[in-house]
């Protein structure tokens, strides 16, 4: 049987604080393109390619705590599940699945604030991450930073139910490959780039979707319309590439993000388990 690591939860909890951090800093220019290429407004009102950095301080602070909240409920599930042998695929699905959910919890506020940042939704002036929180305080209230919830949790079970399970079989596969010894870094990395980028692919639209309801700036206490309205009235009034808008530069990101979060993940628990 191939090696794995069996990293504990305070572990699980440093390398994914790691890894969430490096990934959305090297990237967040290719995220910023992608949301502004998906909002309403259309990309050149939503700030072209001037001012990449917008929304960033959401970023750095919303990363580590996002992502280690994840690895560590992801490892800790994967590990107490009974779900084992052939039904191991189904046991990653769910500890994956369970551990956005928990991460959503801290990463949507933070998604909340970046994308209006990114796309100057209050305006040019309004440039800085704090600015952009103190704006939807006020506007909308605490509740206005889970605008969006409910379509994120939406995307990122779909994801990970791909993403993960296709890793892990991967990094199996490979770990075969090698005699059965643990992988380093840069071969899971391998790895995560490519689950990353099928599963960022399969999912954009309902990525979409999640950047249409967070940048909905209408009053929060009038009726927003259902997923399914969103969805077809994008279909109708744009077309069905309006739903896969940003695929191109949400794939790549994906897809060489997850090499990065997953080589940065199994480097850092590789350093701490070995040490």
């Amino acid at each position: 049987m191939a090696a794995e690591r069996r990293p504990s939860f305070g572990q699980s909890l440093i390398a994914g604080g790691a890894a969430g951090t490096a990934v959305d800093l090297l990237f967040f220019p290719i995220d910023t393109v992608k949301t502004r290429l998906q909002s309403a407004q259309g990309f050149v009102k939503a700030g072209g390619f001037a001012g990449i950095y917008k929304g960033v301080g959401s970023v750095v602070v919303g990363s580590a705590p996002g992502a280690a909240v994840f690895f560590s409920t992801y490892d800790l599930m994967k590990r107490t599940l009974p779900m084992q042998g052939q039904l191991a695929p189904l046991n990653h699905m769910i500890s994956a699945s369970v551990g956005e959910v928990a991460a959503c919890l801290i990463r949507v506020p933070t998604e909340v604030i970046k994308t209006r940042a990114q796309t100057s939704s209050y305006g040019s002036s309004v440039a800085s991450s704090l600015a952009a929180a103190k704006l939807v305080l006020k506007i909308d209230g605490f509740k206005g930073f889970y605008r969006g919830f409910g379509i994120t949790v939406m995307r990122e079970i779909p994801f990970t139910s791909l993403q993960f399970p296709l890793y892990e079989y991967l990094k199996y596969r490979l770990s075969l490959a090698l005699d059965s010894r643990p992988l380093h870094a840069a071969e899971a990395a391998v790895c995560g780039s490519i689950a990353g980028g099928v599963a960022a692919a399969l999912t954009t639209p309902l990525d979409v979707l999640k950047t249409r309801v967070m940048l909905d700036m209408r009053d929060p206490s009038s009726r927003f319309p259902s997923l399914f309205t969103r969805a077809r009235d994008i279909y109708v009034g744009e077309g069905a590439r309006a739903l896969f808008a940003g695929v191109v530069p949400r794939t790549l990101w994906i897809s060489a993000g997850g090499a990065v979060f997953l080589g940065v993940y199994e480097w850092v628990i590789g350093t701490l388990v070995d040490n």
